[in-house]
């Protein structure tokens, strides 16, 4: 792909996280972007909006702009389901689906890819505020609003390309990658991968087109990932793990003011060796909380020491990362009340952010609204769901938010919150299932009491909760 003699593009479903931080780049990159979603406000209008994309809502063939040189549409669409999508296809215009336009970019960079099936889209902004900080200029996209980035990507004329790369539909067959970060592989999309094992396949087969040249920034924590990575990479891997053996390795680690201290070492054998000084990188500072954000941080320092970027540099600029959205952002307040949104919709995610939570606000009353994402997730780890929601004084269930891609039903909330019932028998929990935001909106201004902390958590709109509390 060519992109210097792409002048004009239409995107169907432009509203998705993905197709807008693609948006994003494109137009940041000269070339005229317009598309079509549906009329629901998204997270995304506001950036879509910032930069002038067109964007028409509603689906009509009639919205097909006539002489685009370039149409792409998310798989979220099809031919059955959109009816702009069976034009196109049928049409045989310039077509490409999200991912091999991404990919189309990306193959032409010096691209790192950011994967794992948990924490891609901070990983993914963290890295590259480093490495715009420290000169880098990269080009970054990632599936999230970064405050401290211009909206959902940073553009640049230089060669890096760093973006997070979602495994499902296996999207990474497109992808070519130099470099790669792999934090962790955990099954997930059952609606897409029926098995664990070709889940972990499509991991195995990517880092096999890793670069000789390239590297694997790896997490040697996980079982998996220390199983399969050095004998799949044909490039050089270089491993960081916590208070275990690996070439970087984060300990001490500390919890102060809503900060987190650690130190990292390089090279150890064994982890309760004493190192000489010139195996010690020294002390790191960041202010995100809970231990999933402590390995997001690893991946991000060794990559950034394989870039070349000095030490300082990257202590200074790891420690200013404010985060993205939807990863424990604090909305505002409620009467006093502290209103957190967060993204997490996997049972592993789930845990990682309540820990995180109760490290942030200990003794705090914590109220979590949680609501299911898909239908077949809900139901392939129902078990895992109702083990994850330990700690939590207040769960609240909503009904499931359902993908148009999957068959709905199979699976209700009232069992999910049954078995945590059962599950927590022994436990003083308040546990509930409330049906809609409005219900629960109203639910919690009612009861919300100064000092709470509340999430709002799920990959859907559960976040229109806290837009309609949040005090302005």
């Amino acid at each position: 792909m060519d992109l210097s003699k792409i002048k004009s593009v239409y995107m169907i479903g432009i509203k998705g996280v993905g197709m807008a931080m693609l948006a994003q780049y494109l137009v940041e990159q000269g070339v005229e972007v317009s598309g079509s979603d549906t009329t629901d406000v998204f997270m995304t209008d506001e950036v879509l909006k910032k930069k002038g994309i067109k964007i028409t809502e509603g689906f009509d063939v009639k919205n097909i702009p006539t002489g685009v040189d370039l149409i792409v549409y998310s798989t979220a669409y099809n031919q059955e389901n959109n009816v702009e999508v069976k034009s196109v296809l049928s049409d045989k215009h310039k077509v490409l689906t999200y991912a091999e336009m991404l990919a189309g970019v990306f193959n032409q960079k010096y691209g790192i890819a950011v994967v794992g099936s948990h924490g891609k889209t901070t990983t993914t902004a963290w890295l590259g505020f480093v490495m715009q900080k420290a000169g880098l200029e990269p080009n970054v996209l990632v599936g999230a609003k970064v405050p401290q980035f211009d909206g959902l990507a940073l553009t640049s004329k230089s060669n890096y390309f760093v973006v997070e790369v979602d495994e499902y539909q296996n999207k990474l067959k497109y992808f070519q990658p130099r470099g790669v970060l792999l934090n962790n592989i955990e099954y997930d999309h059952p609606d897409f991968f029926p098995t664990i094992e070709y889940y972990n396949s499509v991991f195995i087969e990517f880092i096999k087109k890793i670069a000789p040249s390239g590297f694997l920034i790896a997490n040697y924590d996980d079982p998996i990932i220390s199983k399969i990575a050095g004998v799949n990479s044909r490039a050089k891997v270089i491993s960081y793990a916590i208070d275990s053996i690996a070439d970087y390795v984060a300990y001490d680690i500390k919890n102060e003011n809503g900060r987190q201290f650690f130190k990292v070492k390089i090279g150890v054998e064994d982890v309760e060796t004493t190192t000489s000084s010139e195996n010690l990188l020294g002390d790191f500072v960041i202010q995100l909380s809970g231990q999933h954000n402590i390995y997001n941080a690893l991946a991000v320092i060794v990559t950034a020491i394989e870039l070349g970027v000095e030490l300082t540099d990257i202590r200074k600029y790891l420690e200013e990362f404010e985060g993205t959205a939807r990863r424990m952002q604090k909305l505002g307040e409620y009467r006093g009340a502290k209103i957190i949104d967060d993204y997490a919709h996997h049972p592993t995610e789930v845990k990682a952010t309540i820990s995180a939570i109760k490290q942030k606000y200990p003794n705090k009353k914590f109220t979590l609204v949680f609501h299911p994402h898909t239908y077949t997730r809900t139901k392939a780890l129902l078990n895992d769901f109702a083990e994850s929601f330990a700690g939590v004084d207040e769960l609240i269930i909503l009904d499931i938010y359902g993908s148009a891609r999957e068959e709905q039903g199979g699976v209700h909330s009232r069992d999910l919150v049954d078995l945590v019932k059962k599950k927590n028998i022994k436990n003083n929990q308040e546990i509930r299932y409330i049906p809609t935001l409005a219900e629960c909106t109203d639910y919690l201004k009612e009861h919300i009491e100064r000092d709470d902390v509340v999430v709002l958590m799920g990959a859907g709109d559960v976040f229109r909760i806290g837009e309609n509390l949040v005090e302005k």
